[in-house]
C-alpha cells in the first residue's frame, strides 16, 4: 500500500479551473492569437499603463526578497479605504486567503454555510479542513437568499462565506439587505464576505449606491472583506489579493500564512494600478456598456440573462450548455457550462471587449440552431 493522504484530502474533488488558451490551441488546432477567452472572468481591457512604467522603473531590484508587510502597498490602501493599516493581510490572490481563513478557524465538524452556486473554492477550503459544508440554493431569482442561510445556522456554523456579487450568478445583496443580514449572525461566526467583484456593481438597476463595506467593520469583529487587484485592475497574473478585518482576525490568518506569500512585482503593480483611478474606471464602465450589449443581442436567441453586477454575465439558453462550450471552442471563442454549477441549461460568459462580445454573438447565430434543448436538473 502507497503512502496514504490525509482523510480530509481524500474527500476533496479536484477544483476545476477554466480551460488555458494553449490547451484549446492544441485540442483544435486554432492559433492562439485568435483565440477569445471568456471563460475566467478575466479582465479582457488590460492593466492601466502606469503598471508597466513601475514595473520598469523597479526592474533593479526583482533579485531581492519583497518586503514581509508588503507596507508600500498597505500603507496606500490605508490612504485609500480610510482604515488602519493594521487591518490588512495580504495573499496570492483570493484563493490563499480563503484558505488561510479555512486553516486559521475551521476546525474539525465545524459547519460553513454558503449559497449554491458560487465560488467553488469555499467548499475545498471547507473540505480540507475537516468542515462540513452546507449549502442553501439560491433563490428562484438566482440572489442568495439571506433567510434561507439564517435558517441553516446551527451551533456547529463557523463560517458563512458570502459572494457579493455572487459568481456565477452575478446577482448582489444590496447594502441594507447585505448590512441587515450580517448584524443577525452570531457573533461567533466568521463572516467572509469576498467582494471580488464589487466594482462592477450595477448602482443603477439596485437603487443607488452599494455601501462602504469597509465601515462595517467598525461595527462587526466577526467580519472579513476580501478583495482582489485580478478584476477591474487587470493584474490576474501578479496573484495579488488583499482581507480587511478586526486585528485579531488578521493575527491568526498570519499565523497561518507562509511568511513570504506574495512578490515584489505584484506590490509594485498593484501600488501603481491603485493610482490610476482613470484606467479603472475606463474598465468598469465598459463592462457595464458591453453587459448591456449582450443583454440586448441574446434576445433575439430568445435567452434570458440575471442581470449581472459582476464583469461576466449567466444566461439560460434552454439548451446544452457542454454541447454550446464545444461548439464555441471549435470557433476559438471560450466560454464556461452551466452545467459546471449545477445548470445546465445555461452557459456563463466573461465580459471582452465590444469586437469580442459581438463575434461571441455571431458565434451563437451560427451555431445554436444545432443544439438540442434542455430542463435544468436533467
Amino acid at each position: 500500500m502507497g503512502v496514504r493522504e490525509k482523510k480530509s484530502v481524500e474527500a476533496l474533488k479536484l477544483y476545476k479551473a477554466a480551460r488555458t488558451q494553449e490547451s484549446v490551441c492544441r485540442e483544435y488546432g486554432i492559433d492562439i492569437n485568435s483565440v477569445i477567452k471568456l471563460a475566467g472572468n478575466e479582465n479582457r481591457f488590460g492593466c492601466s499603463p502606469k503598471v508597466i512604467e513601475a514595473l520598469d522603473k523597479k526592474k533593479n531590484e526583482f533579485a531581492f526578497y519583497p518586503d514581509f508587510n508588503a507596507t508600500a502597498l498597505r500603507t496606500a490602501l490605508s490612504e485609500k479605504l480610510g482604515t488602519s493599516k493594521e487591518k490588512f493581510i495580504f495573499g496570492n490572490g483570493s484563493f490563499e486567503l480563503l484558505s488561510l481563513v479555512g486553516a486559521a478557524f475551521i476546525d474539525e465538524g465545524d459547519e460553513a454555510i454558503y449559497a449554491d452556486p458560487s465560488f467553488g473554492w469555499y467548499v475545498n477550503v471547507t473540505t480540507l479542513n475537516g468542515g462540513k459544508v452546507v449549502k442553501v440554493p439560491v433563490n428562484k431569482d438566482f440572489a442568495v437568499d439571506t433567510e434561507a442561510m439564517l435558517n441553516a445556522v446551527t451551533d456547529k456554523t463557523k463560517v458563512i462565506w458570502l459572494c457579493n456579487p455572487n459568481n456565477p450568478t452575478g446577482t448582489v445583496l444590496p447594502g441594507s439587505k447585505l448590512k441587515d443580514f450580517i448584524s443577525r449572525i452570531r457573533r461567533d461566526i466568521l463572516i467572509v464576505l469576498d467582494e471580488a467583484y464589487i466594482d462592477f456593481i450595477d448602482e443603477e438597476e439596485n437603487g443607488g449606491p452599494y455601501i462602504d463595506t469597509v465601515r462595517l467593520l467598525e461595527e462587526y469583529d466577526n467580519l472579513i472583506i476580501l478583495r482582489t487587484f485580478s478584476k477591474s485592475y487587470g493584474l490576474a497574473s501578479f496573484r495579488i489579493g488583499y482581507g480587511i478585518a478586526d486585528e485579531a482576525i488578521i493575527e491568526g490568518l498570519t499565523k497561518v500564512k507562509l511568511p513570504i506569500n506574495t512578490t515584489f512585482a505584484s506590490h509594485v503593480a498593484a501600488e501603481a494600478a491603485l493610482l490610476d483611478e482613470e484606467f479603472k474606471t475606463y474598465v468598469v464602465e465598459s463592462v457595464r456598456e458591453e453587459r448591456k450589449y449582450y443583454y440586448n443581442a441574446l434576445e433575439e436567441f430568445g435567452f434570458t440573462t440575471v442581470h449581472s453586477n459582476g464583469n461576466f454575465i449567466f444566461v439560460h439558453t434552454g439548451r446544452d450548455g457542454g454541447r454550446i462550450e464545444e461548439a464555441l471552442l471549435k470557433k476559438g471563442i471560450m466560454i464556461r457550462n452551466g452545467a459546471e454549477f449545477g445548470f445546465p441549461g445555461h452557459v456563463r460568459i466573461s465580459i471582452g471587449t465590444h469586437e469580442e462580445n459581438v463575434k461571441v454573438v455571431e458565434a451563437f447565430r451560427s451555431v445554436i440552431g444545432d443544439i438540442p434543448e434542455v430542463k435544468e436538473g436533467d
